[in-house]
């Protein structure tokens, strides 16, 4: 495997993860999940029926022999509430893995910190790997890492705005100074914007919106793939200084000047 993505010594060959909801049918969906190439989807434990059975359960329609779930506590207010969520997604055999979210704005949907770092850390102490989604404040992501956070999950716009990368300058000094994957989760709205935060060095990218809310989300997941793969090679490869003026692209030395051509 090619360039990996490592989370808490699990591997994954696939640096996007994407959501379950939104999208038209399960069957949608699930095609969707194929054309990303994801080894890794998020659940709502709150807002899925785990007690469903055939395709009537939204886990039917995801293959878990090649596919994680990550179970997310989405519309959690409180830090005892996404740790009560957290428990029950593990009670339920979903995993001890946890992207932890604790909102603390309707309007925003902005991560109420605080309640974020303390629900973080008791959720470590009781054997979670976790993965909690802040705004895009090195410190917030400081803070995360210290308590125990498997990798950090900046928010790279607003849930589901797709407005794209709003500030690039906190995304590079977070990943920077972090010591854990840099996955950036939120806002994205298209290929561009997946490759513009893997551009930035995130490890990966989390999404749903931008796919399950396209006129074709299959096409889209496999767009988004795309991004992912040109913005990591981007990264790798390391882009050219940006100036100010013109520099000519042929090289000067060893060219024959027109006049002494024309003798």
């Amino acid at each position: 495997m090619v360039d990996p993505l490592v989370i808490a010594g699990r591997t994954f060959g696939s640096r996007l993860v994407v959501g379950t909801g939104k999208y038209p049918s399960h069957e949608v969906m699930k095609a969707a999940h194929e054309a990303a190439g994801a080894e890794m989807v998020t659940v709502a434990v709150r807002r899925v029926n785990l007690h469903a059975k055939g395709a009537e359960s939204l886990l039917h329609w995801i293959d878990t022999s090649r596919v994680f779930i990550l179970p997310n506590t989405a519309g959690c207010y409180t830090a005892e509430d996404a740790i009560r969520t957290a428990r029950l997604a593990r009670e339920a055999g979903l995993s001890n893995w946890i992207k932890l979210e604790v909102i603390g704005d309707e309007a925003t949907l902005f991560p109420d910190n605080e309640a974020l770092i303390a629900a973080t850390r008791a959720l470590v102490a009781e054997g979670f790997v976790v993965l909690p989604y802040t705004n895009d404040d090195p410190v917030a992501c400081r803070k995360l890492e210290e308590a125990g956070a498997a990798a950090v999950m900046p928010l790279g716009a607003p849930i589901g705005s797709g407005l794209g990368i709003q500030n690039p300058n906190n995304l590079l000094i977070i990943k920077e100074r972090a010591r854990v994957p840099v996955i950036v989760d939120a806002g994205v709205g298209t290929a561009s914007d997946v490759t513009i935060a893997m551009e930035l060095g995130a490890d990966g990218v989390l999404l749903n919106t931008g796919i399950a809310g396209a006129s074709d989300p299959v096409r889209m997941a496999a767009a988004m793939a795309h991004g992912v793969k040109a913005g990591r090679l981007a990264f790798l490869s390391g882009r050219i200084p940006k100036k100010r003026y013109a520099a000519a692209s042929s090289p000067q030395g060893g060219v024959i000047a027109p006049s002494v051509q024309r003798l």
